[in-house]
């Protein structure tokens, strides 16, 4: 793999508008699913934890082949990996426009999956190389094309599943945003060799590892159960705020705000997505400033209160609208920060495969949401909002007293064996430049 960086395609900011491109279309994948669910149950009559499962067979895929996926990357480059993923994502929308069958929508959530874990886990891998300085504001503006990505597709999708059926939309829209992300591929390239050897900050590791010794480090463990703890909630919002708004009877509530009129929960959807691209940069940013531990403790004390007022008064249309913005908001950083934060802790030069491996964390959160689709149903969602907001407050408790003294000492044990490795090396060549050329010893004498 060489780096393809001649040209205007060379340019960073240039890579990073087409990962965005890309992100941004195959981003109805997951946030625009839930403007099925209830159509698709009320023709099949399958019941909605059931057409829930594909909710968790697509971000199951899509996180756990990631590693997988950022392999290829750092092996091939990313623009073969996202034309690939261009014709899965396609075709997984035209199969779920014909299926008629619980295994047959299963089948095409998991093509699905693969596809945009290949554009989502390249995009972000990419991001993460071409700015080794700045990959808090990188990984933010990649992940916000994926947040805020299907704001402008909301209400068209749901007024063609209105007007023409939900099989139709997920036709035409399946076969749009394939070939958004295959055009936008052609242009992506490696990123050169130079910017992976940029030299570290104080807060940014001064070697790679290669995945493996990833593995074997305790602070990727507890950033991973983090995330897992995060996701968990966000997931659960994103596949069911349609359903909750049901539920609470709300859903054709028309609500006022900001000069606009809409039904709560469509409202709700938009809103949501707009404040989760906006958060995911914004966040990014500010980790850069303040520290990755610092903004994700704020990030997820705020989530939590946005958590808690839900289940509190969340049948208020007004407060249903306003609390799931607040809450995406500050949910969708997990997806700058934590990338961004493993790219510090572990180097650039494996960044798409260590990237993959936490993103495996959203898999893992993903199997909680059939379980959260039961708690309701038997206890309310009251109770769900509950223990999501519990998640919150532990990770942001684990950011700050459990993972950033883990992660100093991890940087004061990686600066240490550098130490070490230059000392012998100093010491080494100092031993060879006292051995004259006409010694015995250079000479291999004995004597």
């Amino acid at each position: 793999m060489k780096p393809q960086s001649n040209s205007i395609l060379g340019n960073p900011w240039i890579q990073l508008a087409l990962g965005v491109a890309c992100m941004a279309a195959v981003a109805n994948m997951q946030y625009g699913w839930t403007l099925f669910v209830a159509p698709i149950d009320a023709k099949y009559h399958w019941g909605r934890s059931a057409i829930q499962v594909a909710f968790t067979i697509f971000v199951l895929i899509e996180t756990w082949l990631v590693p997988v996926e950022g392999y290829l990357v750092d092996r091939f480059g990313p623009r073969v990996v996202v034309l690939g993923g261009a014709i899965l994502i396609a075709l997984a929308w035209v199969l779920n426009s014909f299926a008629s069958s619980l295994p047959m929508l299963y089948v095409a959530a998991a093509i699905g999956g693969i596809g945009t874990g290949s554009v989502y886990g390249t995009c972000v891998g990419n991001a993460l190389k071409w700015f080794p300085g700045r990959r808090g504001l990188a990984a933010g503006v990649t992940a916000a094309g994926f947040g805020a990505g299907a704001a402008l597709t909301v209400l068209p999708i749901s007024t063609m599943i209105h007007s023409s059926g939900y099989e139709h939309a997920f036709f035409h829209f399946g076969i749009l945003q394939g070939l958004i992300v295959f055009v936008m591929a052609c242009g992506l390239r490696v990123a050169p060799s130079k910017l992976l050897a940029t030299p570290a900050r104080a807060n940014q590791s001064a070697r790679s590892f290669t995945p493996l010794q990833v593995l074997r480090k305790p602070v990727f463990w507890v950033l991973y159960l983090m995330f897992v703890l995060v996701a968990s909630g966000g997931l659960m919002m994103a596949a069911s705020i349609g359903p909750i708004a049901k539920d609470l009877k709300i859903e054709s509530v028309p609500v006022d705000l900001l000069g606009l009129v809409m039904p709560a929960a469509i409202f709700a959807i938009t809103l949501d997505r707009v404040f989760d691209g906006v958060g995911r940069p914004f966040f990014g940013w500010v980790s850069d400033q303040i520290g990755r531990e610092n903004t994700m403790a704020i990030a997820f004390a705020i989530g939590a209160v946005a958590l808690f007022t839900l289940g509190r008064a969340g049948s208020d249309p007004v407060v249903f609208v306003v609390g799931s913005a607040l809450y995406f908001g500050v949910f969708g950083e997990i997806y700058s920060l934590f990338p961004a934060t493993q790219g510090d802790t572990f180097g650039g030069k494996y960044a798409a495969a260590n990237a993959g491996m936490l993103y495996t964390a959203k898999g893992t959160a993903a199997l909680l949401v059939p379980i959260a689709a039961a708690t309701a149903a038997s206890m309310g969602w009251h109770v769900v909002f509950v223990i999501a907001t519990t998640f919150n407050v532990l990770a942001a408790a684990l950011a700050l007293f459990v993972f950033k003294p883990l992660r100093l000492r991890h940087f004061a044990a990686v600066r240490a064996e550098l130490e070490r490795q230059s000392t012998g090396h100093s010491a080494a060549a100092r031993g060879l430049g006292q051995q004259a050329p006409g010694s015995p010893l250079a000479r291999g004498s004995t004597t």
